[in-house]
């Protein structure tokens, strides 16, 4: 173990492993953790983590809070957070979902519409399921996995995108429902991300500058960038890149537009600037990811 970094949990850590479907990088689907890599050490999650126990029970750390997991409940993982792991119970059973940061961005792009679940779901990791709610999520892994293994489907990718956006919907209305009524409203700096999420949805077209959306809500630009990395694990930056690179990516994809309509839309100074800027994020040019 490096002790000088957290340890990683991303796709290289079980890419190898048998008993586990891919697609690409961006999603694993399973149901034993007989060959994973039990994680003895607290560990950086770098994907979207759903798990549900069928039976028996695990003992595991996220974010350095304890939970003993049992029969008929759901977890929830989100990027960036620790986890750990320390026992479980010879007849533990589950299945399992894993969502690359990339996937979940861009089949999620209207984020607002999930904020509430996101920060519930951040304080509560896990919720016991109804019977009629675990046969949903058993049957969506099995047909999810069904489609995983198809490869020779032309639209695979694209079915299991729409499958993971329903899988995502219906997991944060079970987070909804079952949320206590008396559930403690969100916090100060909660409510100023939402907000700032917001604001970037609506001006990430025309600014990526941190100073104008700390302006927008009135406080700094250091305490912005605070508020988010402690709320959602990632810096205000990296939300604002996130919203001008999908447009860029969709533009680029979807319509005729010239690489220097596209940056005058995006409100660069010149073609130059936007195709060193989409570069430096995607790791090729306008051109190339327009030929992919």
């Amino acid at each position: 173990m490096d002790n000088t970094t957290v340890p990683v949990i991303d796709f290289s850590f079980i890419e190898n492993l048998p008993e586990i479907d891919y697609v690409d990088t961006d999603l694993a689907i399973f149901n034993t953790l007989d060959h994973f890599p039990i994680f003895e050490y607290p560990s950086r999650i770098k994907a979207a983590a759903f798990a549900v126990c069928l039976s028996g029970s695990i003992r595991i750390s996220i974010n350095l809070e304890e939970y003993i997991i049992t029969q008929n409940t759901l977890v929830v993982i989100l990027p960036e957070q620790i986890v750990q792991h320390y026992e479980q119970s010879a007849d533990f059973k589950g299945v399992y979902l894993g969502v690359s940061e990339d996937f979940v961005n861009n089949i999620t792009p209207n984020i607002q519409n999930l904020l509430s679940a996101f920060f519930y779901v951040k304080r509560h990791p896990y919720t016991v399921l109804t019977n009629e709610e675990l046969e949903d999520l058993v049957e969506y892994h099995a047909i999810l996995w069904k489609r995983v293994k198809n490869k020779d489907h032309a639209y695979q990718r694209e079915v299991i995108q729409n499958l993971l956006l329903a899988l995502f919907y219906d997991i944060c209305d079970i987070f909804r429902k079952h949320e206590p009524q008396h559930t403690n409203k969100v916090s100060r700096k909660e409510e100023l991300f939402e907000k700032f999420i917001q604001t970037v949805m609506e001006y990430y077209k025309e600014e990526r500058s941190l100073g104008f959306y700390a302006g927008k809500l009135c406080i700094t630009p250091k305490y912005l960038s605070l508020i988010s990395k402690d709320v959602s694990g990632r810096s205000a930056g990296e939300w604002i890149d996130q919203y001008v690179v999908l447009e860029a990516k969709t533009l680029l994809k979807s319509t005729r537009m010239s690489i220097q309509e596209i940056a005058d839309v995006l409100n660069f100074a010149n073609q130059s600037f936007f195709g060193k800027y989409f570069k430096h994020h995607t790791g090729i040019s306008p051109k190339e990811y327009r030929k992919v």
